[in-house]
């Protein structure tokens, strides 16, 4: 493994921690409906991206796994209670914003109880996955987007 690929080795700057953002851990789900279709969420106005179409989700808080944070988000999000056996994890995203490096692991989730309602948000939408890039995202939710189109 001498040789490096000259767009590899040229992709960019080198990040060995140097200067380094704070790193922020959040867990989303793809909430996947009978018909196939996932649940996106539009971030209100006032936060930032504010507008922004994204998977639900949110911070995991020290000492949480990403699991139980994701449980504890889409039932205040939401309104829905799901369990640690109906997560799937599906990918991930890793993003650098401005301010802080983005990590989520993206979790499919098929069955949950209640029926999601927009508690935190400004508007909640089914989407099929195809149509899923019709709807402005984050940078870190807008790569995981072929992921889903690939799986469902």
């Amino acid at each position: 493994m001498d040789e490096l690929s000259e767009g590899c080795w040229d992709a960019g700057p080198d990040r060995s921690g140097q200067g380094a953002k704070p790193l922020v851990f959040v867990a989303a789900a793809a909430l996947v409906d009978v018909d196939g279709r996932v649940l996106i969420a539009k971030r209100p106005a006032g936060k930032s991206m504010a507008g922004l179409w994204e998977f639900p989700g949110g911070k995991v808080l020290d000492g949480e796994t990403p699991e139980a944070a994701l449980i504890r988000e889409l039932m205040e999000e939401l309104g829905i209670d799901t369990r640690e056996s109906c997560l799937a994890p599906i990918g991930f995203a890793s993003h650098d914003y401005d301010d802080f490096h983005l990590v989520m692991p993206l979790y499919a989730c098929r069955v949950w109880k209640g029926r999601a309602q927009a508690r935190e948000h400004d508007e909640l939408a089914w989407v099929r996955p195809q149509k899923l890039s019709d709807y402005p995202m984050p940078p870190a939710d807008a790569p995981l987007i072929a992921l889903l189109c690939d799986l469902l």
